[in-house]
């Protein structure tokens, strides 16, 4: 067993939806490399700052992510293969080339898979005011509009006005 600690630059596209990980921006790797019988088992840890805007209300963010992984590099001329139900075609097999191993894929998408869907800058953002797009958290409880109705539905609330002049009659 070998176990490595470094720091990379992250590399371009390493994000999803409005959060990202910079370009070039530090990212720490625990890496632990098992010698087993098919191969290597490399597994570890990754730690990245990433950027964005909050899903509610647009606002910059920046946080840190962090996500473990795990692989097994499969020796080349290693007769082990895995079973049908695991593996449809050889794309999904990882190999040793030589002594290298490349384990950006496989960090990249523990770190896709860690960001957050919809990143919010705190827990109870209420968002932006769909009329008028002021920010609700600084608009304050007062903050409201006229009730005016939607052209698209104008014909439904002059239906609406009626059956209540009947009800009250």
């Amino acid at each position: 067993m070998h176990k490595v600690n470094r720091k990379v630059a992250a590399p371009a596209d390493l994000g999803v939806g409005l959060v990202s990980v910079p370009e070039g921006m530090d990212v720490e790797l625990d890496v632990r490399l098992e010698a087993v019988m098919e191969g290597v088992l490399v597994s570890g840890t990754v730690r990245a700052p990433f950027t964005g805007e909050c899903a509610r209300c647009l606002d910059p963010l920046d946080s840190f992510v962090e996500a473990d992984y795990q692989e097994l590099f499969v020796y080349p001329d290693d007769e082990f293969e895995p079973s049908d139900s695991a593996a449809e075609d050889d794309d999904e097999v990882n190999h040793l080339e030589g002594d290298l191993l490349d384990i950006e894929p496989m960090v990249r998408d523990a770190v896709v898979l860690a960001l957050p869907q919809l990143a919010l800058c705190r827990d109870d953002c209420p968002g932006l005011c769909q009329e008028c797009g002021a920010k609700l958290a600084e608009a304050g409880p007062e903050h409201g509009h006229d009730d005016r109705v939607d052209p698209r539905w104008s014909a439904l609330h002059a239906l609406k006005d009626p059956m209540n002049d009947d009800q009250e009659g």
